[in-house]
């Protein structure tokens, strides 16, 4: 009995510990910026779920640094001072303003967010914004 139940009890315990590294790995856009959530707009809200979720931008983009691509505060930054438009990079029709070099990289992604419809790609610009308030 004990040597079924031992393996039983392991596999168990792994198994619990597997989930609570996928839910850190990949954050839903409840748990990715916490507390911040109630602080939004519907439209940032919505452009947060897209960041942290379909969107899979956080893979490459975080709030205050550069990983593989510029910050969210550093984009938000450049097209405001440029009075540019984010949605209109984001379907594809921009010139790449805040990291040129980058932009073979991101245009890969333009397959994605040419998806998104107009209130997720106006959503995901307010939720960039955002950053710049903080």
């Amino acid at each position: 009995m004990k040597r079924i139940l031992i393996p039983f009890i392991a596999l168990s315990l792994f198994s619990c510990k597997e989930e609570e590294k996928k839910n850190t790995l990949y954050p839903s856009s409840e748990t990715a910026s916490e507390g911040a959530t109630a602080d939004l707009t519907p439209s940032q809200k919505i452009g947060q779920e897209i960041f942290n979720g379909k969107g899979n931008c956080f893979s490459c983009h975080k709030a205050d640094q550069k990983v593989i691509g510029p910050s969210v505060v550093e984009i938000a930054k450049i097209y405001k001072e440029k009075n540019a438009d984010i949605v209109q990079f984001l379907k594809g029709e921009g010139e790449p303003l805040v990291d040129p070099e980058q932009y073979e990289v991101m245009k890969t992604n333009f397959v994605i967010t040419r998806n998104f419809t107009d209130e997720e790609l106006k959503g995901l610009e307010d939720y960039f914004y955002s950053h710049l308030a903080k």
